[in-house]
């Protein structure tokens, strides 16, 4: 025979809020929650995200660029993430913030903008001697001088101004965020350009295996096998840094961002970059259409 205990099915308001204080809710550091405004103060909002007391997102949390009212910026009752940044207190009360929130989900943005070499608009908004700071979305970045496609000789005439980069180094942990207008504008320009097509411009740097030549805000390489259909022993004292080149464009490596230049090809015999250079780049223009046309009987 089964027994049945008696159970008393009377239960009060006051038995219920008892319970509701006992629940426990699992509201931790770090987490993101949904909630809605509930009401305004003069220093914040309180944020219903469903625990026993109302969260409370500060004034100077309530977003990363400030700008409109609270009333504008958090309507009432309409549901949002957050991020809890102080766990609970006596009262069982959390501290939100959605300045923090906006800044986790631009750091991951500026990553993923690294990794696939994406550009984006900011203003510079300050001058070290290393190069110029910038405001990224709230953010503060660096465009070292090195990496800057104007103004590298009057840093401060850039302040105010847009620049248009790409991201170089992206460390949150240490707040570390490098960005490059040079990169930017040669990612830009790349799209313009087309292998076979005769550029000119000056040599940026000598290396032993070859030459480094800027134009047009871009840097290709002029390799030392690419100079000569003859062997190149060593490129001084023909070259230096500074001095106007011409050559012609035989890759280009849009992944990378490398270009690949040749002068060899404007040569009318092996040898000829070498013992008639100031010839071959007053006829590069026609050697380099010449070169075109054959290439296209070919």
């Amino acid at each position: 025979m089964t027994r049945f205990q008696e159970v008393d099915l009377s239960f009060s308001t006051d038995d219920f809020a008892k319970a509701l204080e006992q629940q426990s809710f699992e509201f931790k550091r770090g987490q993101v929650v949904r909630g809605k405004p509930a009401s305004y103060t003069s220093d914040g909002v309180y944020v219903d995200i469903g625990g026993k007391a109302a969260a409370f997102l500060p004034i100077e949390e309530a977003a990363l660029k400030r700008g409109a009212s609270l009333e504008d910026t958090l309507p009432l009752d309409e549901e949002r993430d957050f991020l809890i940044v102080r766990e609970q207190d006596a009262d069982g009360q959390v501290t939100l913030s959605i300045r923090q929130l906006e800044l986790r989900q631009l750091w991951k943005r500026l990553a993923e903008m690294q990794e696939s070499r994406e550009t984006l608009q900011v203003r510079v908004s300050g001058v070290n001697k290393g190069g110029v700071t910038v405001d990224v979305q709230g953010l503060r970045g660096f465009v070292p001088r090195s990496h800057l496609a104007e103004g590298r000789d009057n840093l401060d005439s850039l302040v105010g101004k847009a620049l248009t980069v790409t991201p170089l180094e992206v460390i949150p942990a240490s707040k570390k965020l490098v960005l490059s207008q040079r990169l930017a504008t040669q990612a830009a320009s790349l799209s313009e350009l087309s292998v076979g097509q005769l550029v000119e411009g000056k040599i940026s740097g000598i290396k032993p295996f070859g030459l480094f030549v800027d134009f047009d805000g871009n840097t290709g390489l002029l390799h030392i096998n690419q100079i000569s259909k003859n062997y190149v022993a060593s490129l001084h004292p023909q070259f230096e840094v500074g001095q106007p080149i011409k050559a012609v464009i035989t890759e280009i490596d849009e992944i990378r961002r490398r270009i690949s230049l040749s002068t060899k090809v404007l040569e009318n015999y092996p040898g000829e970059m070498l013992e008639n250079m100031a010839e071959v780049m007053a006829e590069a223009s026609i050697r380099a259409q010449k070169g075109k046309a054959q290439d296209l009987d070919g």
